[in-house]
């Protein structure tokens, strides 16, 4: 049998018009920040599950695990210039579940029910919080000081009851025991919609002359947390919500010592303006 021409001249042109091994390379990139971003929301669904099922030693680590990937997919997209309108937008999504959502379920189950309708709309106000400061974040995110962020990062909001619930699993069964949890769960939804500037570490890859420092504070926290975990996670947590008010009455004490400014020469003397005003 002979080939018809024709075949070969249309195999060809679909040849021709593939699009090239770069293109295909480059739609992986962009697959890439989107897998971690769904690791991440994977991470909030299942601190979901297994709150419910009353595993809260268990649950807890998840919200640790949804912060990781969540630092990476961001970073990883700008490193390899994938950044996108959409992977914004499921970013977002994903973080509404993984740092609104499921801590507040998470605190519910585990103290917070005992309270009853005053848990329900604690761990609710939480949630309507954590939403508000994404998409506010999402408005802002062009613009403004790179080196703070304005309200409490959700992230390290939902890391404030989850390291305490990962510190104390077996829960609190007594509502006058749960009172005093509940400000786990109003003061950072406060503090996420609030306008105090919280540091951002986004910038310290590009302080080169800090850099070995930098490593090795990072090493040293690791090896406290895997040591001992269930400490140094709280007080990871709490220390970077106390440090804004810690950084505030700094300036506010530099300000007060700081001499007045001088007054301006260009005033005339008050004999000088008292008689041309006569």
């Amino acid at each position: 049998m002979t080939s018809d021409p024709s075949e070969g001249r249309l195999r060809f042109l679909r040849r021709a018009n593939d699009p090239p091994r770069r293109n295909r390379l480059r739609r992986g990139v962009y697959l890439l920040p989107s897998l971690l971003t769904m690791g991440n929301m994977f991470c909030g669904y299942a601190c979901v599950v297994y709150s419910m099922r009353g595993e809260y030693e268990v649950a807890a680590p998840y919200i640790g695990f949804a912060i990781i990937l969540d630092m990476l997919d961001g970073r990883i997209a700008r490193m390899t210039g994938t950044t996108s309108a959409f992977g914004v937008e499921f970013d977002s999504l994903a973080d509404v579940i993984s740092f609104g959502v499921a801590p507040a379920i998470l605190s519910f189950a585990w103290g917070l029910s005992s309270l009853g309708r005053l848990g329900w709309a604690a761990g609710f106000l939480f949630v309507a919080a954590a939403a508000m400061r994404l998409a506010r974040f999402n408005i802002q995110s062009g613009g403004g000081d790179k080196r703070y962020f304005v309200g409490l990062p959700s992230p390290a909001a939902a890391a404030i009851p989850a390291a305490t619930v990962y510190a104390y699993p077996w829960g609190l069964n007594d509502y006058r025991a749960a009172m005093p949890a509940i400000a786990m769960v109003i003061v950072p939804a406060a503090l996420m919609v609030s306008t105090i500037r919280f540091r951002s570490f986004k910038t310290l890859d590009s302080q080169t002359r800090r850099s070995y420092t930098v490593l090795i504070f990072v090493a040293l926290a690791i090896g406290l947390i895997a040591t001992h975990p269930r400490v140094m996670l709280v007080v990871t947590a709490y220390s970077y919500l106390a440090s804004a008010f810690v950084g505030m009455a700094l300036t506010r004490l530099r300000h007060r010592g700081a001499p007045p400014p001088a007054e301006s020469s260009t005033h005339e003397p008050p004999d000088v303006r008292d008689s041309a005003a006569r």
